[in-house]
């Protein structure tokens, strides 16, 4: 059980591949330092506080270590987070798709099990490797050090790490990336981010996905932002619809002037 996030695990590591490799153990994402006793003493209870402080600070020296390396390179990295269902890999394949011709892109694909979204981004010709996280709720800072060495990433090029489906756990993670993008759709209700506010909190940019279905839910697009900016002020809005392509030209105007 892990001391932060309580996802399970057995004493292996995620799985990092790209489209076409193939798996040679049922690996499941673990922490270092897991405790599996099951005391509920005090001395547990520090215990579990300290495992927590010190997966945290060894991330962050991890995530130190990826920021300096993409600096250098002068690699752009975007962490798309959000929950499951929300159309991050929908947005993702219409952007590459739209702008694979003019921006280098490379991409990372954080889920617990299957191929599935590496194949989908293998299908546009764009470099991918996929991380299995397994039991695992979240990408962490070593995962994604793994990953871009195995995708020999170019100088002037855009990083998209899509992150494990979760509004909760990945926002405690730094991975090293230049931008945190939190998307949301309009099926999902205005009060996400105050029930989940340490991910907008953490958050640069807030992509509204599926405005297209605005006509047939309840929800009112100006209070989840009010609410959003409640938690962090300094969030920049999108409202696209990864179907239809409405409000897109907008996102891959900010993407041209900031990160190119």
């Amino acid at each position: 059980m892990c001391g932060t996030c309580g996802c399970g695990s057995d004493n292996n590591g995620p799985t990092i591949l790209k489209p076409g490799e193939h798996k040679h153990s049922h690996d499941h994402h673990h922490h270092e330092g897991h405790s599996h006793s099951h005391s509920h003493t005090h001395d547990h209870k520090h215990k579990v506080l300290a495992i927590e402080q010190d997966i945290l600070q060894n991330n962050d020296i991890l995530a130190a270590r990826n920021r300096g390396y993409f600096e250098a390179k002068n690699i752009i990295t975007l962490n798309l987070v959000s929950s499951p269902g929300s159309g991050k890999t929908s947005i993702l394949e219409r952007t590459l798709a739209d702008l694979k011709e003019s921006i280098p892109f490379y991409v990372i694909e954080g889920d617990q099990q299957t191929l599935n979204d590496a194949d989908r981004i293998d299908a546009l010709n764009i470099p991918v490797v996929q991380i299995n996280t397994g039991k695992g709720c979240h990408l962490e800072s070593d995962m994604v050090y793994e990953a871009v060495k195995k995708l020999n990433i170019q100088d002037h090029a855009v990083l998209m790490i899509e992150n494990v489906g979760n509004l909760v756990c990945p926002s405690m993670f730094d991975l090293g990336e230049s931008k945190r993008v939190v998307i949301i759709s309009t099926t999902e209700g205005e009060d996400k981010p105050i029930k989940y506010p340490d991910m907008f909190h953490t958050s640069d940019i807030c992509i509204i996905n599926k405005i297209d279905l605005l006509p047939y839910v309840n929800i009112n697009i100006e209070k989840l932002k009010n609410y959003a900016l409640q938690v962090n002020p300094n969030l920049q809005f999108f409202e696209v619809s990864a179907t239809t392509g409405e409000g897109m030209n907008e996102w891959y105007n900010w993407l041209k002037e900031n990160l190119i």
